[in-house]
């Protein structure tokens, strides 16, 4: 078991590399492919919608299968879209490229849940959910300063290709290493329709889809030109940037994950952080033009305070029958993950569309989005195991 669920967060650190890598690699995709912002804001929008285009089948897929055939073959179909990405000659190629990396990627940190809801102690779920999302973040720095540096050494495309093969050595490593838990027994047949007449999920489903949006949106692209265009900064500058709101993503994990025994409370905890994430959201939109070191104090602060995904899923998890877990844990990563595409094609045409403060929009955009997502969410019904 330790093998296989070793395999599956080596997986998800490469999730989290692929879905925050175009912010480094913007300025040379855009001199030597011709694609602009707002091509590589859709090219990211891309891998989050196929990513959670997958939730679904991928939750009846670990109902019905169970994790390690899942994860296996959909993680072969990224290293597929990562040759393709490598030998790209146009935006529509990068488009493609990171849907297929998105699909292949979209079932690994569920897998993981999946295990842990199956395997260990319910009050464990949430400390496992944040160490797990906290080890992947390291990929979140590995797409940063280190790539920067590999791609200032060896160039973007055998770079991405090398990804590619490590990305296939890692499919087949879950399919040898990981060990299905038994099936959950059940005298009752379940749907998500089940799942979703639950009253109790709905402002926990609200707060899934702002909880997570700003920073990945912010981090998995929009920093790489907004501080090339506003500061000047260079590729290796950009990612010393993405590095530090990296550590910080990393330690918010950490941090968040036992919170819930600490307080005794998953609802206040969650929402006290994603209150200050949005202080920081309007901060940037305010300060937007400020010198480069506010920016980075407060995307620092927005990603360690942003950090309460596992802490989400925990609190959604809470509600679900055993034998409906696979679906209940999709169905939550997909309200987590298909609005960053979506946000990331709108930020893309806002972008686009007020050229005289183009990054405030930008900025404004995900404060007030997670303001609303907030305020829903203060009707949740409080929940620990």
């Amino acid at each position: 078991m330790r093998a296989g669920i070793a395999s599956l967060l080596i997986a998800y650190v490469l999730s989290q590399f692929y879905r925050a890598f175009l912010a480094v690699l913007s300025p040379v995709l855009q001199s030597d492919l011709g694609a602009s912002a707002a091509d590589l804001a859709s090219a990211s929008g891309w891998w989050f919608l196929a990513f959670a285009a997958m939730q679904l089948p991928i939750g009846a897929a670990l109902d019905h299968f169970g994790p390690r055939r899942t994860a296996a073959s959909l993680m072969a179909v990224g290293a597929v879209g990562a040759a393709l990405f490598a030998a790209a000659t146009s935006a529509l190629h990068l488009k493609i490229a990171m849907a297929l990396i998105g699909a292949g990627c979209a079932p690994v940190l569920m897998a993981s849940y999946f295990i842990f809801a199956r395997s260990f102690s319910p009050a464990l779920f949430g400390t496992l959910a944040g160490a797990t999302i906290g080890f992947g973040a390291l990929g979140n720095i590995a797409s940063a300063l280190p790539l920067s540096v590999a791609v200032e050494a060896f160039g973007w495309r055998p770079t991405v290709a090398a990804l590619a093969v490590v990305t296939a050595v890692t499919a087949a490593a879950i399919a040898l290493l990981v060990h299905d838990p038994e099936r959950a027994p059940s005298q009752t047949k379940g749907s998500l329709l089940d799942l979703l007449k639950m009253p109790a999920i709905w402002p926990i489903l609200a707060m899934m889809t702002v909880c997570y949006t700003p920073i990945a949106g912010l981090r998995g692209f929009w920093v790489g030109p907004y501080y090339t265009d506003m500061h000047g900064f260079d590729r290796i500058e950009v990612g010393e940037v993405g590095l530090w709101i990296g550590i910080a993503m990393v330690v918010g994990n950490f941090a968040y994950g036992p919170l819930d025994r600490v307080f005794g409370s998953r609802k206040w905890v969650i929402f006290a952080g994603n209150a200050l994430t949005t202080l920081c959201l309007f901060g940037l939109w305010w300060f937007a033009a400020a010198p480069p070191a506010v920016a980075t104090a407060l995307l620092i602060a927005a990603g360690f305070f942003g950090a309460s995904f596992p802490m989400m899923i925990a609190h959604g998890r809470a509600f679900f029958p055993p034998h409906l877990m696979g679906r209940g844990v999709t169905l939550l990563n997909l309200f987590g993950i298909a609005p960053i595409g979506l946000a990331q094609i709108a930020t893309g045409r806002i972008f686009a569309a007020t050229p005289e403060a183009p990054y405030q929009a930008v900025f404004l955009f995900f404060a007030v989005t997670t303001a609303i997502g907030l305020f829903v969410y203060l009707w949740s019904q409080d929940r620990t195991d």
